[in-house]
């Protein structure tokens, strides 16, 4: 049994020769379904209906949401989620066997936990995994808004929303930001911003400028873009204001 983590950018358009190749020789591709109108899926089944590949889908298991658990209920009802998605995926391996595709949105190496599920699967049935890349949120978002992430010789740090200010304090100022899911940028005004919404599929949004001057039209285009789509998938690179807006190749 092999399975293989192909990151698949946003979609069919996104998708590299190596993975087209490689999804093209799985047997099927495995996929979970949230919900009765998972749009997010319907981006996994073009994929796999534009190179002829079967797309198997599970049904996301329930997850107990109640309003009143604890720190230590919630902790344990995630670990029972958690559980019982892996038993979904080793059911439908064990069963089928041959080669599996996982197909991971952007690339797998950034926020993405299927080589770590793909792992703990291997603990308990026999199977070899192997993974391709795919073009990353953090790349589209710096071509679309024609820069570099970094500045001649310096480091540009790669965190989530809910880490930022924490990254900012204990140094950080120029940072690509994943995992929004909207973001309290206060305190942020006189920092430059280029943010993108949807990059490379429907709904896609830019964004750039001070933060105090464009936060509106942020708010604005992030609405648009989840009405536009049913989703939205956002992020942004902020730079502190000390430093210069020029990138590496020194345009602004």
């Amino acid at each position: 049994m092999k399975v293989r983590i192909l990151g698949f950018g946003m979609g069919p358009q996104h998708v590299t020769p190596e993975v087209a190749e490689a999804l093209r020789g799985c047997d099927y591709a495995l996929a979970v379904q949230k919900g009765d109108d998972d749009s997010l899926l319907a981006v996994r089944r073009a994929v796999c209906e534009a190179h002829g590949v079967e797309l198997v889908v599970v049904r996301d298991p329930e997850r107990d949401r109640s309003p009143g658990l604890d720190r230590a209920g919630y902790e344990g009802a995630v670990a029972d989620w958690y559980d019982a998605r892996l038993t979904a995926y080793r059911d439908v391996l064990e069963e089928r066997g041959g080669v599996a595709a996982f197909l991971v949105w952007g690339d797998p190496s950034l926020y993405d936990g299927t080589i770590r599920i793909v792992e703990e699967l291997g603990a308990t049935i026999d199977l070899e995994f192997d993974v391709l890349p795919g073009i990353s949120a953090p790349q589209m978002l710096a071509a679309r808004h024609r820069i570099v992430l970094h500045q001649v010789g310096k480091p540009v740090h790669v965190t989530t929303a809910r880490r930022l200010r924490h990254d900012v304090t204990s140094g950080q100022n120029n940072l690509v930001v994943m995992l929004t899911s909207g973001v309290d940028l206060d305190g942020f005004e006189d920092w430059h911003i280029w943010w993108g919404a949807n990059l490379g599929g429907v709904g896609e949004h830019l964004v750039s400028g001070r933060v105090g001057a464009v936060r509106s039209a942020l708010v604005e285009a992030r609405a648009k873009a989840k009405a536009e789509a049913g989703w939205v998938m956002d992020l942004f690179l902020i730079r502190a204001p000390e430093l210069p807006l020029e990138d590496s190749d020194g345009a602004a």
